[in-house]
């Protein structure tokens, strides 16, 4: 492992990877919303489109060979990375469109009763709300939350009570993309199992930021996105245990997806071609399996370390400036790197303006999770997200960039 010295700081070394950095400047507090891209990544990407351009699963001369060959070690990159058989995995092209072809697909196969009930935690992005949502309107079902505690962790003895014999579906987060907060899904996931219930999980705000393991989250299905874990845009992964993907009916249909189509009905290919209808996301296959390949190679060890170095840095740092209120998991070890927080006197929005001046990029607003706010009592939140290449000169900008706002806006 190229980065794990303990007396290097792995960020400052890190931002050489990262084209962005060198030509921008820019202090980059968003992560949690797109992290940036190494250039390992866009080489992966690059070879795609210029040496081995083709199709997948289609073509019988090589090009076509060797573009399947690279999708489909991919997808087993992607497996190893979250512990999971290469079956598992289904591309998509989003986390987003991953909950969304889940919870059609679900829709299709499970015995869903009027009055049965789908259990989310007071965290859910919108993502995994608004498709639940509407499942429960189409179904009659009731939706039901897990709220928070004290620190900004979720009420586990709370969450258990609320599994109940009606409960069919179980959706919480590994981690807040709002508060940092690491959950510990297993606590969960074992009581909604002794229940019958379905469990998913977003990993979305958790995927290169920690150890990703389906086996020790005891889950049925998990998904993330390629783009907040140094991969690109585009691409989205659907984790589902094998046995519950083959009783699975496919949420979407059409070429790629079929074993046999007749003018009367059509039969699947096996799992998970299945669900990948239509072209896939080639390019951004590989280009996430680099992205996957890149941070194991520096090594979850070192990422968490620095990711906590800053994050604890920066929370000791604006914690003392004047009335800045921070909405985060304090302990730096159950967070993924998320600092929320507000500055009486400075709307948000003004606030992010204004860093964006000083060449710091930070985001304000709901985050895509307004059921979490309104239990905050908030409309609106400055959020700045730290990665494993943000380093303690990021959060002093940070900081600088907060003052600056105070002092513009007379708070």
């Amino acid at each position: 492992m190229r980065y794990l010295k303990k007396s290097m700081n792995i960020s400052e070394k890190i931002k050489n990877d990262f084209p962005f950095f060198e030509k921008t400047g820019v202090a980059y507090l968003d992560s949690a919303a797109t992290s940036q891209t190494p250039q390992v990544v866009l080489d992966a990407m690059e070879a795609y489109y210029t040496i081995f351009r083709a199709n997948v699963h289609r073509g019988l001369y090589g090009l076509s060979a060797e573009a399947t060959e690279r999708f489909e070690g991919a997808r087993e990159t992607i497996a190893q990375f979250i512990g999971a058989s290469k079956e598992e995995i289904i591309f998509t092209g989003s986390a987003t469109m991953s909950s969304n072809l889940l919870t059609y697909a679900l829709e299709n196969t499970l015995e869903l009763r009027e009055g049965d009930e789908i259990l989310l935690s007071a965290m859910e992005h919108h993502s995994s709300i608004v498709p639940l949502q509407e499942l429960a309107q189409r179904k009659k079902l009731k939706l039901v939350y897990i709220p928070l505690a004290e620190g900004f962790a979720l009420d586990y003895k709370e969450a258990k009570r609320l599994i109940t014999p009606r409960t069919k579906i179980v959706a919480v987060m590994r981690a807040s993309n709002v508060l940092g907060t690491i959950n510990d899904v297993r606590a969960i996931s074992q009581t909604a199992r002794k229940n019958g219930a379905i469990m998913i999980v977003d990993a979305t705000s958790a995927a290169g930021h920690a150890p990703l393991s389906v086996k020790d989250l005891d889950c049925d299905y998990l998904y993330f996105s390629g783009h907040k874990m140094c991969g690109p845009t585009g691409i989205g992964v659907l984790y589902g245990r094998r046995d519950f993907l083959e009783k699975l009916y496919p949420g979407f249909f059409g070429g790629g997806m079929i074993d046999r189509v007749t003018r009367e009905k059509s039969s699947w290919r096996e799992v998970p071609g299945r669900f990948e209808a239509g072209t896939p996301p080639i390019a951004e296959a590989i280009g996430l399996a680099a992205a996957a390949e890149y941070i194991n190679e520096i090594g979850f060890p070192a990422i968490r370390e620095q990711i906590e170095d800053v994050f604890s840095y920066a929370r000791e740092t604006l914690s003392r400036i004047p009335n800045v209120s921070i909405y985060a998991r304090t302990d730096a070890r159950e967070n993924a790197g998320i600092l929320s927080f507000t500055i009486k006197g400075v709307h948000p929005h003004d606030a992010a303006e204004i860093l964006s001046r000083e060449n710091v990029a930070i985001r304000a607003g709901h985050h895509c999770a307004e059921p979490l706010l309104s239990e905050l009592g908030e409309t609106a939140l400055c959020r700045a997200s730290f990665y494993f290449y943000n380093t303690r000169g990021d959060a002093d900008r940070l900081a600088a960039g907060i003052k600056k706002a105070k002092a513009t806006l007379r708070a």
